[in-house]
């Protein structure tokens, strides 16, 4: 249990550490596009930037969906392990 809550933490620290090392490196080329004659359009990388986080968030909301589907079949109500459990009278009981 404790591996699934370390990858679903992991997945969205990844995620977040991978784009801070693109900016990073487009930053890099900015200040050597001035010597080579290059520019960096920010636009584009506004647009670039978009479509990874776009990209991220359909992966995390896969998997999301995943599990939330898996809880929802593995205790739904007319499953083998929830069949036949003793039923407790609550009459008369104070609490």
């Amino acid at each position: 249990m404790a591996s699934y809550k370390l990858l679903l933490i992991a997945i969205p620290v990844v995620a977040v550490l991978f784009m801070d090392f693109s900016i990073a490196f487009a930053q890099g080329q900015g200040e050597q596009a001035g010597q080579t004659g290059q520019y960096i359009y920010g636009r584009v990388e506004i647009w670039a930037l978009f479509y990874r986080l776009m990209v991220i968030a359909f992966v995390i909301g896969a998997i999301l969906m995943g599990v939330i589907f898996y809880v929802v079949y593995r205790f739904r109500e007319s499953h083998p392990k929830n069949r036949n459990l003793p039923v407790r009278s609550t009459e008369g009981e104070h609490h």
